[in-house]
């Protein structure tokens, strides 16, 4: 079973075209607070996050091979890496997030920032739907998945969003802290136009973790919507070399 986890500001829809161009059974799964309710008590911390993915696999029988986009990336390298006996196999981006020397990118840094993060949210939410689209396009993001986006964000996604950020400082790679390959085998995916990526980073975190390294030539950070079919064949081709 492919599991797939989607990232920020995102939700399940995320992995749709991807799936669509698989045959084999696989389950997106929605993150707590994005498209849908926060838990009652739910901290939204990046541990919570990783324990609520962790009770999601109990439920699944059979190997998995867990998927992982940005900070469902994150959550994938956590399992992989501290709870690798659970996994068949683990793919990921953006891998320069989990080295030692990563800086957080300018909007998370607005976020983790008190009083700033929560301006920004406010003045998100003032902004009409279909101009917060064409700004989620203007980074990449084909407009019909950006307009889906954008009509998902609500106060509930925003302040998960500032919690699992301020959950995250220095950088996860000095709090989830890992030595050594993964048991389970992996694959780090580096979309060579992502702007919130670093291949020299994401090469290094793959070696570091034994995992196979796949730069995909002009795909930007959400390379998963922007060509659904080769994120789908580049998964397949991956599937296929673990599976025996």
């Amino acid at each position: 079973m492919i599991v797939f986890l989607h990232g920020v500001p995102e939700t399940a829809a995320l992995w749709d075209g991807v799936r669509s161009h698989l045959d084999v059974e696989s389950v997106a799964l929605s993150l707590p607070g994005f498209g849908g309710p926060r838990p009652d008590g739910f901290g939204a911390t990046k541990d919570e996050y990783v324990a609520w993915v962790l009770s999601e696999l109990d439920r699944i029988d059979g190997p998995i091979d867990l998927v992982g986009h940005d900070w469902g990336a994150g959550f994938t390298y956590r399992i992989a890496t501290a709870h690798g006996e659970r996994l068949r196999s683990w793919v990921v981006d953006v891998g320069n997030i989990m080295h030692p020397d990563y800086a957080w990118h300018a909007f998370a840094q607005i976020w983790q920032t008190p009083g700033d993060g929560e301006a920004y949210f406010e003045q998100q939410a003032a902004t009409p739907v279909e101009v917060r689209a064409e700004g989620l396009a203007g980074l990449g993001i084909p407009i019909a998945d950006a307009e889906v986006m954008a009509a998902a964000a609500d106060d509930t996604m925003s302040g998960c969003i500032l919690d699992l950020y301020r959950s995250s400082t220095p950088n996860l790679a000095a709090l989830w802290p890992a030595e050594g390959p993964t048991s389970a085998p992996g694959m780090v995916v580096c979309p060579s136009a992502d702007p919130f990526g670093d291949e020299t980073m994401s090469r290094q975190v793959a070696e570091q973790r034994g995992a196979r390294h796949q730069v995909l030539d002009g795909l930007g950070h959400w390379w998963v919507v922007e060509d659904p079919a080769r994120a789908a064949a580049v998964l397949t081709e991956f599937h296929a070399s673990v599976a025996g």
